[in-house]
């Protein structure tokens, strides 16, 4: 039986997903929107979200007015509801969370806060939001930059990037999302911003693992710099020294939290793998989707599409996807950095 609140014209804005990421995002639109639409289908976090205002599961110290959440099991009513949707699940789970949707999204403005790839397709997230559903390029927003939830849903202050080749329609995104801790940038190559989003996924796995395994500062400094380098020889290898057409805190900062944030759960898959877990176990113990796990599955077609040598991105395959010991595909590296 479906569970429904508040939802009515004013909420202009809707979310899909209850993890980390969305209550956080939730929380962001409820400062800035009479109504906020909310599809959770998970019924513990729903019975939460009623009685005691708070997600039980993700950020649960995280307070919410309910009379300002849209809250509903139905994805139909809360989509129907929206003119500007985000999509804040797992990449893995995309499907999943769309599956039961009837709705038409060709009038609606469709924000991806996804950092990952949808494993069945292989492919990026947009992208197969395009493909399915038919959308515009003009229609589908990316959400990046150093953005950890838990940062984000304290209150803490975070640059938000928004990429979307209409500046205009990323714009009236934006003014959702602007709030006095969060800062909103924009870039017109959404491309090439969710590429690297998803890119340093698999680098922080790969630094965390290094961690885990003993490796020390130096080395690390080391690996993180390799992987800049890589990251923008697979983008871009044409201007691969040409920076300035980039924010920093899209690529460079997303990196660089995702390699040495302790909120980080692609490196904090790493270290598990790194101290002695099997990929099997670590990934039983986590408690979030590490989504640089899923990605680093796509990067043999990557690598042979862009005829390039990418062996950070190479070695985390070996040891996520084709068993290879964690400490020896640390070791061959260490032959290949500079």
């Amino acid at each position: 039986m479906g569970c429904h609140l508040n939802i009515g014209k004013e909420s202009r804005c809707a979310v899909i997903g209850h993890g980390s990421w969305a209550t956080a995002l939730v929380k962001v639109l409820t400062m800035n929107e009479l109504s906020v639409g909310w599809f959770v289908h998970n019924p513990e976090v729903i019975e939460s979200l009623r009685n005691e205002g708070r997600n039980c599961r993700y950020l649960p110290d995280i307070e919410f007015d309910m009379d300002r959440i849209g809250l509903s099991d139905d994805i139909n009513v809360v989509v129907g509801a929206a003119e500007i949707l985000f999509l804040v699940t797992p990449a893995a789970y995309l499907k999943r969370y769309l599956s039961g949707l009837t709705v038409p999204l060709g009038d609606k403005m469709v924000v991806s806060a996804i950092k990952g790839i949808v494993p069945d397709e292989n492919q990026f997230v947009t992208d197969y939001l395009k493909k399915t559903y038919g959308l515009s390029g003009s229609q589908v927003c990316f959400v990046c930059g150093p953005t950890h939830a838990e940062e984000v849903g304290h209150g803490r202050l975070t640059y938000l990037t928004l990429a979307c080749p209409n500046v205009g329609k990323a714009r009236i995104v934006g003014e959702k999302l602007q709030t006095p801790f969060l800062n909103v940038n924009y870039v017109k190559d959404i491309g090439f911003s969710e590429r690297s989003a998803v890119l340093k996924n698999i680098y922080a796995v790969m630094v965390g693992m290094a961690v885990g395994l003993g490796y020390g500062d130096n080395f690390i400094s080391v690996l993180v710099s390799n992987c800049i380098k890589e990251m923008f020889f697979l983008l871009d290898p044409q201007s691969v020294t040409d920076l300035t057409k980039f924010k920093p805190s899209n690529f460079f900062g997303d990196l660089l939290v995702s390699c040495y944030s302790s909120h980080s759960r692609n490196r904090q898959l790493g270290l598990l793998i790194g101290r002695g877990n099997t990929v099997k176990t670590a990934l039983n113990e986590m408690t979030m989707v590490a989504e640089g796990y899923y990605a680093s599955a796509m990067m043999p077609h990557l690598s042979a599409e862009q005829r390039a040598q990418l062996p950070i991105a190479e070695a985390a395959y070996q040891v996520l996807h084709q068993g290879v010991q964690a400490r020896k595909a640390m070791k061959t590296l260490e032959t290949l950095l500079t």
